[in-house]
């Protein structure tokens, strides 16, 4: 079956970021502005215009409050080191969510990855042969607990709240058990030196989410595997009809999630130096607030990257002026909290609108 017959059997869904997503042809009547507002919708400019008027308006709350401590290169580099680690977690989340799904173990998996890959034994192995060994375990671990998963969820049956939330618990007690609770030190002096390094004074680790977010985008926006995440998640039912197999495509996405949670392991032992059982706590609110305040349909079937890009650096920045001005971890908490039930609140009003027109 053709992707023309895909898209015709399938929900009409597209991608906020996706230019000509969901547009027309307009009317040689239609006014002017209606036609740029209706360009500015299609194509999901007005959204991450309000995001980054949002992200603006954060900014200037951390000059006001925290003064040139706010502004300083060095606390900028901590922002979008911050937001790179968070960040790589909510790119694949948001391919889960698009696709229909949720996961609350990301943090969980974050931390059996970067104490996995930081034992003595593969810390001496990597040290015996390349420091490659610890990339390719902690990749290995995500994607292996992102495939469980996801066969729970496709094949067995279980809701991904459910199993997700058993992943979870499983993860994180499988990693105090490795750990012995105990913070494991990392002693690779090449792979320490690998991502301490800078490009242009750029840090590895934000390029290494630059790079992510990117093949994302292309990813989401440009692929049949992007296309298929919508279909999936819009209307699994007629993508079945379509052709597309849904079982095996929900188990690419939760081990791509997995994946990328290895990923954000490595770059979290690297920033820190440690692997830890206590890594990545938490971790899950963040990723799907992200997702959710980026512009991400928690029922499924509309994804965007760059909104979810604006979200991590949204709710990075906010934990940023809170950090400066000594607030709480506590009323952090109850903020995003808040603001999470606020966009679904929002979408689920956008629905209702765009549904009686």
């Amino acid at each position: 079956m053709t992707e023309r017959q895909i898209e015709v059997a399938g929900p009409r869904t597209a991608a906020p970021d996706a230019p000509n997503a969901g547009g027309g042809h307009a009317d040689e009547t239609t006014p002017v502005g209606s036609r740029i507002a209706g360009s500015l919708r299609s194509a999901g400019l007005g959204r991450n215009l309000g995001l980054l008027v949002a992200l603006a308006l954060l900014c200037g709350v951390g000059v006001a409050t925290a003064g040139d401590r706010f502004v300083t290169s060095d606390n900028l580099l901590t922002i979008l080191r911050l937001a790179s680690v968070v960040g790589v977690v909510s790119i694949g989340m948001t391919f889960v969510i698009t696709g229909g799904g949720i996961d609350l173990s990301v943090g969980a998996i974050l931390a059996l990855s970067s104490v996995w890959c930081t034992t003595l034994a593969t810390q001496n192995l990597a040290n015996d042969t390349h420091w490659i060994v610890m990339v390719g375990t902690a990749l290995l671990v995500g994607g292996a607990c992102g495939l469980v998963n996801g066969l729970l969820i496709a094949y067995g049956g279980v809701v991904p709240f459910i199993a997700t939330l058993a992943m979870l618990a499983s993860a994180r007690g499988l990693a105090e058990i490795i750990s012995e609770r105990r913070t494991q030190i990392v002693n690779v002096p090449g792979f320490t030196r690998f991502f301490a390094t800078e490009v242009v004074g750029i840090p590895l680790l934000v390029i290494i989410f630059v790079l992510v977010a990117i093949a994302g985008w292309v990813v989401l926006n440009r692929t049949t595997f992007g296309r298929r995440t919508l279909a999936v998640g819009g209307n699994p039912e007629a993508a079945r009809l379509a052709g597309i197999n849904v079982k095996r495509h929900t188990v690419y996405l939760y081990v791509l999630l997995g994946v990328c949670c290895g990923v954000a392991a490595l770059m979290i032992v690297a920033r820190t130096t440690t692997g830890s059982s206590t890594h990545g706590t938490l971790y899950e609110l963040d990723a799907i607030a992200a997702v959710v305040i980026g512009g991400t349909l928690l029922s499924g079937g509309r994804g965007t990257i760059v909104g979810t890009v604006f979200g991590v650096l949204i709710f990075t920045t906010l934990t940023n002026v809170f950090t400066l001005n000594n607030r709480s971890i506590s009323e952090q908490s109850l903020l995003k909290g808040a603001m999470i039930v606020a966009a679904v609140l929002l979408q689920q009003r956008l629905a209702s609108r765009n549904s009686n027109t």
